[in-house]
């Protein structure tokens, strides 16, 4: 299927384009400024599909609303009719279409256009009025306070909040691609349609997540990033960081048993570290009332020794970097890491709380 994107250079086309060329079955014709008038003819005219997302919002003169929004899309249109192209046509408008201003008028008649289009030859036409729209690749400083906001945040400049209160409807840009793969797949009904994943916050909630992803290297404590709303942001502030800044040192505390670095901690579901054990060396020696810890050795040999702090019971358990296994530590059990190999012992390690000197729950005892 041959795919024309108009806008190809913007921050949704540059999106689109990437997810489109994943799939073999597309291929994928850029229309941007740079396009020549031959080039822009020869791709409508054996274009299978249409994205239209170029489109003027920030002119110096409002008479180019009419013209990047309105004339553009009446010379798309008459251009697929004249090669009888009667092809499918995605639109990406904005919510703006619906409010009594220059730029919200000039969508509102580029619909129009697209629609009339669809009625006269039959083509299939999808209209997304889309709100505010952010993820990798958005140009900070223009129209979107979400670039701007983690552009700044992650290279130490002011962000400015007029109200942080004010409230925004956003959609991720994972999310509009994957809906309008949908549309190719047969899955979407024609006419007015919506990305269906929005979210529903303030301007002020916003920044004061994304300022939580900056601070997360200093104290190590992570958000809930795996899932809505912080993973888009989370996923869309790491995309404005400077290739020098891709990794960052953490604290790392030697003495002659070996190293103990803390790498990540989470409010609900404790921290990760690892240590490492020189040959011989012998680790532990306490035991936890509430504390839990999963063991998991990286390089070396380890035997791990218990002791049932009430019966005097013992167990013990010998694993290596070879064969990978969980050793879980148990409440009233004290217990201790011995380097049984001959290289240097490594030991990735979670517990289930964040370390709180002030009330460590780490009792010493004898394995």
């Amino acid at each position: 299927m041959k795919i024309v994107v108009t806008g190809s250079n913007g921050f949704i086309g540059k999106n689109l384009c990437a997810t489109l060329r994943e799939h073999d079955q597309y291929e994928v014709y850029e229309v941007n400024r740079d396009t020549s008038e031959k080039d822009f003819q020869s791709y409508l005219s054996s274009a299978d599909f249409l994205f239209h997302l170029a489109g003027v919002n920030r002119p110096e003169e409002t008479s180019e609303f009419v013209i990047g929004n309105v004339d553009l899309t009446l010379r798309i249109v008459k251009t697929l009719q004249k090669f009888k192209r009667n092809i499918p046509i995605v639109f990406s408008s904005s919510v703006q279409a619906e409010q009594d201003n220059p730029y919200g008028k000039s969508k509102l008649e580029a619909e129009e256009v697209i629609q009339n289009y669809s009625k006269s030859t039959g083509a299939l036409h999808y209209i997304y009025r889309l709100p505010n729209v952010f993820g990798k690749w958005c140009k900070p400083n223009y129209n979107s306070f979400i670039a701007t906001f983690c552009n700044n945040i992650m290279n130490g400049s002011e962000i400015s909040i007029n109200n942080p209160n004010s409230p925004v409807n956003l959609v991720y840009i994972d999310d509009v691609c994957a809906s309008w793969l949908k549309i190719l797949a047969g899955k979407v009904k024609p006419g007015f349609n919506e990305v269906p994943v929005v979210f529903n916050t303030t301007v002020g909630e916003v920044a004061d997540i994304i300022g939580s992803f900056k601070a997360s290297q200093t104290t190590l404590i992570t958000e809930p990033v795996g899932v809505g709303l912080y993973r888009a942001l989370y996923a869309t502030y790491l995309s404005y960081t400077h290739p020098k800044n891709f990794s960052y040192k953490l604290v790392s505390h030697t003495d002659e048993r070996g190293v103990f670095c803390e790498m990540l901690k989470t409010h609900n579901s404790g921290q990760f570290s690892f240590f490492t054990a020189h040959p011989g060396v012998t680790r532990g020696g306490h035991y936890h009332h509430t504390k839990a810890e999963k063991f998991l050795v990286i390089k070396g040999k380890a035997k791990f020794g218990f002791r049932n702090i009430l019966t005097g019971e013992k167990h013990s358990i010998t694993t290596s970097g070879d064969n990978p296994e969980i050793v879980d530590t148990v409440p009233g059990w004290s217990h201790d890491i011995t380097n049984v190999g001959s290289d240097d012992l490594m030991v990735m390690l979670w517990a289930n709380e964040i370390f709180n000197p002030e009330k460590p729950d780490t009792q010493a005892a004898i394995v």
